[in-house]
């Protein structure tokens, strides 16, 4: 048997990474200071912007910043969002599905990892379905906060109680990473280790419904 080391595990591709923020600017400037840091740092790794395809709020703010600096952007955005005109229309690619559910699931499955920027309850509910989803096994993408301004201070606060109350265990808690920086998030995303679930994914794919969606979005990603 060799004495040598295992062979560290690979870092995580994120050629795409995908952003749930808000449709509101938000009460402070920091906000949209911290959207336009993160196009920043998406440009210099020639990472692909995927979110969900409005021109409003902090979307709209990401989503220009990253245009304005000649990277790609992909939008995902229901049919009823898209009729009331807010759909951005300068994309690279704006994808139009049939409902909110799609959306989330051609997003997930167009990007290699997950940023959370402030928002309110769909950027919330977005970011723990795709916890929800790694904690089931359904996929081993990275998963993070940007925690600009102490906005999810309360939140992560939360969450370890919840480690504290057994409603939690300490390898799911690790499936949420935060940083205030968003180089140094994407850093610790690119060097997560995925947690072993133990939950067979083929099993839980099929109960819980997503082979059909996963047949759309293989039919529609390029």
């Amino acid at each position: 048997m060799s004495n040598e080391p295992a062979a560290a595990p690979p870092a995580a591709v994120l050629s795409r990474v995908c952003v749930f923020t808000g449709s509101s600017p938000g009460a402070l400037d920091a906000y949209a200071n911290a959207a336009r840091a993160l196009a920043c740092v998406l440009l210099s790794r020639q990472q692909t912007l995927v979110y969900g395809g409005a021109k409003v709020g902090l979307m709209g703010v990401l989503a220009d910043a990253v245009l304005q600096g000649g990277g790609k952007v992909i939008g995902v955005i229901p049919a009823h969002l898209e009729a009331k005109e807010v759909a951005h229309q300068g994309l690279t690619d704006l994808r139009v599905v049939g409902s909110m559910h799609e959306r989330k699931a051609v997003m997930a499955d167009l990007s290699d990892g997950v940023i959370a920027l402030p928002g309110g309850l769909g950027t919330l509910e977005e970011l723990f379905e795709m916890l929800t989803w790694a904690q089931l096994g359904l996929h081993r993408k990275p998963c993070g906060v940007l925690n600009v301004a102490g906005y999810f201070d309360r939140l992560l606060a939360f969450l370890d109680h919840a480690v504290t109350q057994r409603f939690m265990s300490e390898p799911h808690r690790g499936l949420l990473l935060a940083d205030h920086d968003p180089a140094a998030l994407l850093d610790r995303m690119a060097a997560y280790e995925p947690v072993q679930t133990g939950t067979p994914r083929s099993g839980c794919h099929r109960r819980l419904g997503f082979d059909g969606l996963d047949a759309y979005s293989a039919a529609r990603r390029p």
